[in-house]
């Protein structure tokens, strides 16, 4: 069993909400521990794009807008440079999008990881030198630290602007530099904007800039036009989902499953869903992110970032169906890199924050490391062998923020970059052990005493409900709260006042399932996932951890909890 816990809400808050909203008391209770008052509860609940804050605001971002206006309007020779994740291919795509439409042909690259390594790298910049000769140069979701590279662009005469949302280590570069975690105050609401967010006020902040000049395609071209791929970027990138990042996820899920962008259509469709549906947080996370992502780990990220811009039918078919094969190929790989760095983990015993390293593909450790941070709730590394090094990537839990942990260990550590929730790193392979011994140590320090559990997992209980709590109305209520993800996560409910009145129907592999009528005639469907050697016994009042939603399935709409775990009551 997890260790359960129940932080109350203010209950005079949550009751005002609800009357001030209209929304049912439990879906009160989780915007009070949300949010301190009445407005800031509505605007989570209801975002509106009328309240994404001046583009003008941030840093460095006018500038930037103006240059590149100027650029289009020259024919100045423009190159751009998005990492190979999710993040920078939608940055990309946004940008060279919106600069076609100015009537630019830049030239856009992405590192190819193997080779030439992460971000702006020497390597990267001799390929773009060598094949574009810019007037100017932008890095998109990487160069802050790029210090070197920004100075060897500078000196050859070329202008350099960097949008990105990375922390800087040693300084920055010396250029237009788009960046809330070194320009702006830290409560501004666009500080945790990753780059696609960021490209978005970009893009709003062009075409503020042709509307200030009379340029009719300051109003003919909608900054709204770019809300799928800046939704698509966020939700990837593991960026708390609040505040402007909400409104940015919320908005661009309804554009992304409109589908217009016929590779987004594609790409779509080859991941099992129907474009013009309706698409989740989730869709994201575990269905497109991963077959974009796939390419720049094991292949060519250009591929997605072609894909993205693509406007022939036949084109995006073929692109999406490569996609789809290299990602198979990836959970083949991942598939045996997850299972062996599990059993590393398990080996290493009760650690606050776990290291693993391995001969795997550098390309695939970070997939690993996602999927094994969640399992054992704690931070974890994994590093792939690459000759004498060792390279890899960390995900992280609430609480921990991986940029300061690993600044602690910054004397081993050749290069080291990301924010609090994603890393990219590299050491010498010979200095992984005493690595994961400091890295422990950095993140127990950070930690709460009491916020890991023995069996790696905490359930925040938000509210108590019984099962006639479970109406329509709470179910359609807590549809408002989504996109869940960072910063927002899934409400989890504890369901009590009951007892299953007969044992649970296993089903498929290790999972149960139950039904219990409600008064009207309605039921509530509840499925547990990998729990069936634990069933429990018929007529015993029981307590529930659980997630409540529809669960939509040809056309009906059937009420249904899932059980996280189960307790005997008292």
């Amino acid at each position: 069993m997890a260790a359960w816990s129940h932080r109350a809400a203010d209950a005079d808050l949550a009751r005002r909400l609800a009357v001030a909203l209209g929304v049912s008391e439990p879906v009160a209770t989780v915007l009070a521990r949300l949010g301190p008052d009445e407005a800031e509860a509505e605007r989570h609940l209801r975002p509106q794009l009328a309240h994404v804050s001046d583009p003008f605001a941030v840093g460095g971002l006018r500038a930037a807008a103006e240059r590149l206006v100027q650029a289009a309007a020259a024919g100045e020779r423009i190159a751009i440079l998005g990492d190979y994740d999710v993040d920078g291919v939608s940055s990309t795509a946004m940008l060279v999008h919106c600069l076609r439409r100015l009537g630019s042909n830049p030239a856009y690259f992405v590192p190819r990881r193997m080779e030439e390594g992460y971000g702006l790298s020497m390597a990267a910049l001799d390929r773009v030198l060598a094949e574009a000769r810019p007037q100017v140069f932008v890095a998109l979701d990487c160069g802050t630290n790029s210090l070197a590279e920004v100075a060897r662009l500078r000196a050859e005469g070329v202008e350099v602007i960097v949008v990105d949302h990375h922390v800087a280590k040693d300084g920055h570069a010396v250029c237009t530099l788009v960046n809330p975690r070194v320009n702006d105050p830290a409560d501004a609401p666009w500080q945790s904007l990753c780059t696609a967010g960021l490209v978005f006020k970009l893009i709003h902040g062009i075409l503020k800039v042709l509307r200030l000049a009379g340029d009719e395609r300051g109003t003919s071209i909608a900054v709204k036009d770019y809300l799928d791929l800046a939704a698509l970027g966020t939700i990837a990138d593991l960026v708390p989902l609040r505040a402007e990042n909400r409104i940015l996820a919320s908005h661009g899920l309804r554009a992304l499953g409109e589908a217009r962008r016929p590779g987004l259509r594609a790409l779509i469709a080859v991941s099992g869903m129907e474009p013009g549906g309706i698409l989740t947080s989730v869709d994201v996370s575990y269905r497109l992110g991963p077959r974009i992502n796939a390419s720049g780990r094991l292949a060519d990220a250009s591929l997605p970032l072609n894909l993205l811009l693509a406007e022939a039918r036949e084109d995006c078919e073929r692109d999406a169906a490569q996609l789809d094969a290299i990602n198979r190929e990836r959970q083949e790989i991942d598939k045996k890199v997850t299972e062996e760095a599990t059993r590393q983990a398990e080996a290493q015993g009760e650690l606050a924050g776990h290291v693993m390293f391995g001969d795997w593909h550098p390309g695939v450790v970070g997939i690993a490391a996602g999927k094994i941070c969640r399992a054992l709730d704690r931070p974890v590394i994994v590093l792939g062998q690459e000759g004498e090094l060792a390279k890899g990537s960390g995900r992280s839990v609430p609480g921990t923020n991986l940029v300061e942990a690993l600044a602690a260990c910054a004397d081993l550590l050749k290069t080291y970059g990301g924010h609090p929730m994603a890393v990219g790193i590299s050491l010498a392979a010979a200095d992984v052990p005493a690595f994961r011994e400091r890295f422990a140590a950095a993140v127990s320090a950070q930690r709460v005493a009491g916020v890991v559990h023995a069996d790696g997992r905490d359930l925040d209980i938000v509210h108590w409900i019984k099962p006639a709590d479970v109406t329509d109305r709470l179910l359609d209520d807590l549809e408002l709260l989504q996109p869940y993800g960072e910063g927002n996560p899934e409400p989890i409910f504890g369901l009590r006042g009951f007892a299953f009145d007969r044992p649970p129907t296993p089903f498929g592999d290790g999972n149960f399932r139950h039904q219990l009528a409600l008064s009207g005639g309605r039921r509530l469907n509840f499925v547990a996932w990998r729990m069936a050697s634990r069933l429990p016994e018929p007529g015993r009042p029981v307590e529930l951890a659980v997630r409540l939603q529809w669960n939509r399935w040809q056309g009906r709409r059937l009420p249904q909890a899932e059980i996280l775990d189960w307790r005997y009551a008292g």
